[in-house]
C-alpha cells in the first residue's frame, strides 16, 4: 500500500488515542480542531469531521468517523470533508468505519453523541452571515421525532407545519412552547422536554419562560398565546406528510467498481464477497444506504478517488440525502455483510459492534 506520512493532514496527528469525541471544522479546505466547549454546535454553512473513539472491553480502541454537511455548505467544502475523512482514517491505520451525515437526515448513531440533540445555527466560517449569537433572536419552529434518540429539525414557521402526530417546539424571544400532538407518546414528550431545556440554557442563557400546549383540544386562555403566533386556533391533521427518505425497497441493490475515479456497474446475478478485489475500491448502492468498500492494498489516493466517485454517483442519481458508509476490507460492518447473498463466516467476532 503506497501510503506515506505526507498523505495525512498534520491536524490529525495524535487523534483517536483515547476514548471520547474530537471534531474538526473545514476552513479553507483544511481541518481545524474545534474546542470541546463548542462541541455540539454546528453551523449550516459549514462541513465538519467528527471522530468517536470507544474503549472496548478487550482494552482496544474502536473509531467511528462521521463527516457532517450543513445544508448551506459549499460543494467544495463538502468534498474537502470527504477527502480529509479518508486521511483521518489512514492516520488511524484504516480500521475506522466512515459515515456521511447530511443536516436534517443524520443517523441515530451520530445523534447519540450529542445529548439531548443538535440544533444547527445559521452561518458559517466562509459565509457572510454572522453567527447566531450576534443576531437578534428569530422565532423558529422545530419538529422532534424519536423516542430513544431525538432528531430535531427546523420546519417552516406556519400552521401547516403542525400536526397531531409529533412534538413541536416554538422558540420565541421570551418564551418556548412545547406542543404535544395528541398522537405523540409519553417517551417522545419527555425527550422533547429535554430539548426545550437545552434551547433555554443554550440560546436564552436560561432566562425565558416555558409553556406546554396539549394537542387534540380547542384553544383556551392558557394556550391562546401559542395559537396567536399562527393566526389563531385551527384543527390539525392526524397524519403528517410522507417522510423525505424513501424506502430501500424502491432501489435495487447495485455494485460498482471504481476505475480511475469513475464508477462502473458490475453486472452480476447475485452478490458475493469474492466480487470484491483487495486491490480495488467498490461502491454498493442500496438506496438510502450507500457503501464504499476499500481494499487493503489500495492507496490513500485511490480511497479518496473512490469517495469522490461515490459523491458524484449520489449527485447523478439525485439522492443527496443518502447515508454513505465507508468500510475497509477486514473491518466490514454486519450491516454491509448482510447485503451480500454469500459472505463466508469468519472466526473473528465483531466485538461490541453496535450497527444501527
Amino acid at each position: 500500500m503506497a501510503d506515506s506520512v505526507g498523505d495525512v493532514d498534520p491536524a490529525f496527528e495524535g487523534a483517536g488515542q483515547k476514548a471520547g469525541i474530537e471534531i474538526w471544522r473545514i476552513e479553507k479546505f483544511c481541518p481545524v480542531l474545534v474546542p470541546k466547549s463548542s462541541h455540539g454546535r454546528f453551523y449550516t454553512g459549514d462541513s465538519y469531521i467528527i471522530l468517536k473513539t470507544t474503549a472496548l472491553k478487550s482494552g482496544a480502541l474502536r473509531q467511528d468517523i462521521h463527516f457532517w454537511l450543513g445544508k448551506d455548505t459549499s460543494q467544495d467544502e463538502a468534498g474537502a470533508a470527504a477527502v480529509k475523512t479518508v486521511e483521518l482514517d489512514a492516520a488511524l491505520s484504516g480500521s475506522a468505519v466512515q459515515y456521511r451525515e447530511v443536516q436534517g437526515y443524520e443517523s441515530e448513531k451520530f445523534l447519540s453523541y450529542f445529548k439531548p440533540c443538535i440544533i444547527p445555527q445559521e452561518g458559517g466560517v466562509s459565509t457572510g452571515f454572522k453567527h447566531a449569537e450576534a443576531e437578534k433572536h428569530k422565532t423558529r419552529l422545530y419538529v422532534c421525532k424519536g423516542k430513544r434518540i431525538v432528531q430535531v429539525k427546523e420546519v417552516p414557521f406556519a400552521l401547516s407545519s403542525l400536526s397531531e402526530d409529533d412534538i413541536f417546539i416554538l422558540d420565541t424571544e421570551s418564551k418556548i412552547f412545547q406542543f404535544n400532538g395528541a398522537n405523540s407518546s409519553i417517551q417522545e414528550r419527555g425527550k422533547s422536554l429535554e430539548v426545550v431545556q437545552y434551547i433555554k440554557d443554550t440560546y436564552h442563557d436560561g432566562k425565558c419562560d416555558i409553556a406546554t400546549i396539549e394537542g387534540g383540544e380547542s384553544a383556551d386562555a392558557e394556550s391562546g398565546e401559542f395559537w396567536d403566533f399562527f393566526g389563531g386556533f385551527a384543527p390539525l391533521p392526524e397524519k403528517t406528510s410522507t417522510d423525505d427518505n424513501s424506502s430501500n425497497d424502491v432501489f435495487p441493490t447495485k455494485l460498482y467498481s471504481v476505475e480511475k475515479g469513475q464508477s462502473q456497474p458490475v453486472e452480476v446475478d447475485s452478490l458475493s464477497k469474492e466480487l470484491l478485489d483487495t486491490n480495488g475500491c467498490f461502491l454498493l448502492d442500496c438506496g438510502i444506504e450507500f457503501f464504499v468498500w476499500m481494499g487493503k492494498n489500495t492507496s490513500i489516493a485511490e480511497r479518496k478517488s473512490a469517495s469522490g466517485a461515490a459523491e458524484e454517483l449520489i449527485r447523478g442519481l439525485n439522492r443527496p440525502k443518502s447515508q454513505t458508509i465507508r468500510v475497509m476490507e477486514g473491518s466490514e460492518t454486519v450491516m454491509f455483510k448482510s447485503k451480500f447473498d454469500s459472505w463466508p463466516q469468519s472466526a473473528e467476532t465483531d466485538e461490541d459492534e453496535d450497527d444501527e
